[in-house]
């Protein structure tokens, strides 16, 4: 059969799985594979085994693969990554999919059986707090190989695709984050708080030191507000920095820790006075793309790649990486309601097209026809019914 008339076969591997959502690449997996099926696209995805206590083979016409991992803190996943890619390097699949640099290395196993290969780098996971020392070195080595044995890099950002020219003379193709914006969400998942609508600041993320939540949560004390900071976001883990902060006792802060349900989470974005976005390191941050979807008046920390997502400070104010700088910025967003009323009409037209998950999809479904060497035809009626097997 001509490879013109044949259905793409797509692996993706190295987050958690499908339809398992807990952080940006589990939901690019999700937002992505689903939009790729409805194109005509067998979508095989490789699922964390330990995650899924049923396991069915297909989930809304995805194919999931269940492989093991070696349940440690540091080698899950990347073992889990490694059993996924030798099967697929053993499968008919024609084109691997892989995100997070961590797995730079295992490009050499794809190179060997001349498998198609593209990996989604992500950010400078080098240089955040938590890999200090070997897992450091490990990443920026990994990231390293990643541009020498994969076919295709990936990069969501334009500031990234510079760090990687410059850091490691590599060329890669620049495909952003998408994201759903959000008109309407239902205020009774706040009120229940005893809160009311822009009577809090917020704080979307994980309490990890490179998303400097201390800093902010500091700099918030110090200042004369009278509104309350929410911070929504915990560690998996036992964690002294995520212990530390949780104990600060203040009643105008209300830690929530996770939350799983995107209708309250919705609630949390569309409704805060404003919100705090401290993240560090990375290119499209996922938090970020959330926050305009749903409108929210951003304080973001000054960074080439905010700076980049809030196009220059059209849709929002930076601050500093210092206490003093969050205060500053605090007190200037309460004494200006007009401004961050502006920065909310506005924010949702901040999501451009390279923010639009159809978009992305269509970027990446380019990638993956010129890498396997075809197009793909458009599916006809019979074949675009997508039976759906729910988990």
């Amino acid at each position: 059969m001509a490879k013109s008339k044949k259905k793409l076969k797509v692996a993706i591997m190295g987050a958690k799985g499908y339809p398992y959502v807990y952080g940006g690449y589990d939901t690019m997996v999700r937002e992505l594979g689903e939009r790729l099926v409805h194109k005509g696209v067998h979508v095989r995805v490789y699922n964390h085994r330990a995650l899924f206590p049923q396991k069915p083979r297909y989930v809304n016409g995805i194919e999931c693969i269940y492989t093991p991992a070696i349940e440690s803190k540091y080698l899950t996943q990347l073992s889990h990554t490694f059993f996924s890619m030798i099967h697929a390097c053993l499968s008919d699949v024609d084109v691997i999919f892989v995100v997070n640099s961590a797995n730079g290395p295992f490009g050499m196993i794809s190179r060997f059986f001349r498998k198609p290969t593209l990996i989604n780098v992500d950010g400078l996971e080098w240089l955040r707090p938590k890999w200090r020392g070997f897992g450091s070195r490990y990443f920026f080595w990994a990231s390293r190989m990643a541009t020498r044995f994969y076919d295709q890099v990936i990069n969501d950002s334009v500031e990234m695709e510079r760090v990687y020219k410059e850091l490691f003379n590599a060329q890669s193709k620049v495909i952003a984050y998408g994201a759903n914006p959000v008109e309407d969400a239902d205020p009774s998942y706040i009120e229940k708080w005893g809160i009311s609508s822009q009577e809090y600041f917020l704080i979307v993320g994980r309490l990890i030191p490179d998303n400097n939540a201390d800093i902010i949560i500091r700099g918030f004390l110090q200042s004369d507000s009278k509104r309350k900071l929410v911070i929504v976001g915990d560690v998996p883990y036992l964690d002294d920095y995520a212990t530390l902060l949780k104990n600060i006792d203040d009643d105008r802060l209300l830690f929530l820790g996770y939350i799983t349900d995107g209708n309250e989470l919705a609630a949390w974005y569309s409704h805060c006075y404003a919100y705090f976005h401290g993240h560090e390191f990375g290119g499209t941050n996922p938090a970020m793309l959330k926050a305009l979807g749903y409108g929210c008046a951003i304080l973001a920390l000054d960074t080439p790649f905010n700076q980049e997502m809030l196009q220059n400070g059209k849709h929002g104010w930076y601050f500093q990486k210092d206490a003093q700088s969050v205060k500053d910025i605090t007190e200037a967003a309460e004494s200006t309601p007009k401004r961050m009323d502006y920065f909310r009409s506005t924010a949702r037209s901040g999501l451009v097209k390279k923010y639009n998950w159809d978009y992305v999809t269509e970027q990446y479904l380019e990638v993956f026809q010129d890498l396997a060497g075809f197009k793909v035809e458009a599916p006809s009626a019979e074949e675009g019914k997508v039976e759906k097997m729910l988990p």
